[in-house]
């Protein structure tokens, strides 16, 4: 892997981690529960961007494989949170919350790859 491509990933990594912080925490005051709803928007927001993303990089040539690297590995690498997602899971499974934990793990799980579907399926609407 090349310098320029550590660069880009790292510096979208930070970008994404910053993203992740703030949108998780703007959702979670807005919608207070026991389901940790702030996660689970990154997730779902993060997963649907990568759909449109890979859809226009494999549609077009308008990426560099730094930007590339840049958006994909680094920003939304960073933005979605699925270390935290599994820790949130856990104790949601540890406080006896099994209903709400299974909730969490299928809309996590299930939702993240029907958003990314989606937005792979926007992305090709524009581009052909």
């Amino acid at each position: 892997m090349s310098w320029q491509t550590i660069l880009a990933i790292g510096s979208g990594g930070f970008i994404g981690a910053l993203l992740r912080a703030y949108l998780s925490g703007v959702i979670s005051n807005k919608m207070p529960h026991d389901l940790p709803f702030g996660t689970l928007g990154v997730n779902l927001l993060g997963s649907f961007i990568m759909g449109l993303l890979i859809a226009y990089f494999m549609y077009t040539t308008l990426f560099s494989l730094h930007v590339k690297s840049f958006l994909s590995t680094g920003i939304l690498g960073a933005l979605t949170t699925y270390s935290t997602f599994a820790i949130e899971s856990f104790f949601l499974l540890e406080g006896g919350h099994i209903l709400l934990a299974a909730l969490n793990i299928s809309l996590n799980a299930f939702g993240s790859i029907f958003m990314a579907g989606s937005g792979f399926y926007v992305a090709k609407l524009f581009i052909k």
